[in-house]
């Protein structure tokens, strides 16, 4: 509905004796009837965008450095992160590397900026790491404005990584022999319940098996065949396995991260697992899809747990690198380790070379698009005065 300008309509009301001229308008009128200044304050609020270039020589830290530059503190937050997935900003940067920050703000027409702006690409020349450069790109699928490297892969953490910060794979994803079934240890004998004949003590759910812990890769070191042929099924009387996960060798009590962001879905005793924990994590893998190009739907699940970390429960949720509970051996385990698997849709996949586990890489159409991105950003930089 269009509006009579102020001037007008309170002139029309002077004519017809509604309203004196001696009374003044209270803000209520005003704000119903308009006012003559309308124009000029939409005016001054009309927003426009405006590129800028900042470069420079790091002294102190590179934050400070481009902030000193120019580039507004908060726009750079992202930036840093994506960068520091490459380098360490603290210890791998050094007095007189050099920097580019290409950003953006809009401001009003008056000139007042609005919001924090954003930082469009960034480059580091470093006597530590050599040239380090990201360029913000938006994906097809899915539709996400991201950082990305010059090799067109995300300047981003993987969603999802491994539990421990020390990684030593005692037992592969895969078939296996059960080890529970070895020649030479009698198992059965070793969790038998206390009592006369019974042939020793129970394991408690938050103690160690007294035995040692039984290698269980894959192949020659239990005389296995290999699947399909005569006698894999069980080489040598051993009783063959899946293992729909990886065993993670660890100190008892180590502590265990969450693998990515997500909800706590479970967390109790569960048969052979022991303190078991499965997790929900938020979105589908950045790079798994199914058969019909749908996001897979990712949970990761921990067991053997000694204990859980507190507030870990069901609903609980928890980010990446959470200390959700500690290395142990519950469950039907040989000795202290973590038992971790990763589940696309419900599916076991080898955690090890699961896609959730490596950062996005553009390939095909999407990496020519890329370069050409990357290629403009250069040569903008390039005319550009003062740029390194």
């Amino acid at each position: 509905m269009n509006r009579i300008p102020f001037k007008a309509a309170l002139a029309a009301l002077f004519c017809s004796g509604i309203v004196s001229p001696a009374l003044a308008v209270s803000p209520e009128e005003a704000r119903l009837l308009g006012s003559d200044r309308e124009e000029a304050q939409y005016q001054s609020y009309m927003p426009f965008t405006r590129v800028f270039g900042a470069s420079g020589v790091v002294s102190g830290s590179f934050a400070e450095s481009a902030a000193e530059a120019g580039v507004p503190a908060a726009a750079m937050v992202e930036a840093l992160a994506a960068l520091g997935t490459t380098i360490d900003l603290e210890r791998d940067m050094r007095k007189g590397d050099r920097f580019y920050v290409r950003y953006e703000r809009t401001f009003t027409a008056v000139g007042n900026p609005i919001g924090i702006g954003k930082v469009l690409w960034a480059e580091l020349r470093t006597g530590a790491k050599g040239t380090i450069a990201i360029h913000r790109f938006r994906t097809g699928k899915p539709a996400i404005e991201r950082f990305f490297l010059s090799n067109g892969q995300a300047a981003a953490a993987p969603e999802i990584r491994l539990p421990l910060q020390n990684v030593v794979v005692s037992s592969g994803f895969g078939l296996r022999a059960d080890p529970f079934d070895q020649p030479g240890r009698n198992w059965a004998s070793a969790l038998k319940p206390t009592g006369k004949g019974a042939g020793g003590p129970a394991p408690s759910p938050l103690t160690t098996v007294n035995v040692p812990t039984v290698p269980a890769a894959l192949g020659s070191p239990f005389g296995l065949k290999p699947v399909g042929t005569k006698g894999a099924a069980k080489p040598g009387g051993t009783t063959l396995m899946m293992h729909d996960g990886v065993d993670l060798a660890a100190d008892m009590g180590t502590p265990i991260r969450a693998a990515g962001d997500g909800i706590v879905i479970g967390a109790e005793l569960k048969a052979g697992y022991g303190n078991w924990i499965e997790i929900e994590h938020d979105g589908g893998s950045s790079g798994a899809f199914d058969g019909f190009r749908r996001p897979t739907k990712l949970m990761t699940v921990y067991g053997h747990l000694s204990a859980f970390a507190a507030g870990i429960e069901p609903g609980t949720r928890v980010k990446q690198g959470d200390v959700i509970g500690y290395v142990g051996s519950t469950g039907r385990s040989t000795g202290p380790h973590l038992h971790f698997e990763i589940l696309n849709n419900g599916k076991p996949t080898n955690p090890m070379v699961n896609p959730a586990l490596r950062p996005e890489q553009l390939r095909g159409g999407e990496l020519e698009r890329f370069k050409k991105t990357m290629m403009r950003d250069l040569q903008e930089r390039d005319r550009e005065a003062g740029a390194i």
